[in-house]
């Protein structure tokens, strides 16, 4: 897959989320909201995973610690 077309999906599950929010946000039947929830959760765990696969690589901020070298050395 393209890294276009991996954008757009990212694009649209986002969007899917925001809606099933909004869809929470408003009067449900017990049955709807679980449904909802149940979409929203799938809708999560998928942004996650096309996360990981378009961009892979995970960048660290080092922390100054006591195991840091100094820039004064």
């Amino acid at each position: 897959m393209m890294i276009d077309e991996k954008l757009a999906r990212i694009r649209s599950t986002v969007n899917n989320i925001r809606r099933y929010r909004r869809l929470l946000e408003t009067q449900l039947t017990e049955t709807e909201r679980l449904f909802v929830e149940r979409r929203l959760s799938e809708e999560r765990a998928t942004l996650q995973n096309l996360q990981a696969e378009t961009f892979p690589i995970a960048f660290r901020v080092p922390q100054a610690g006591p195991e840091a070298p100094s820039a004064q050395q």
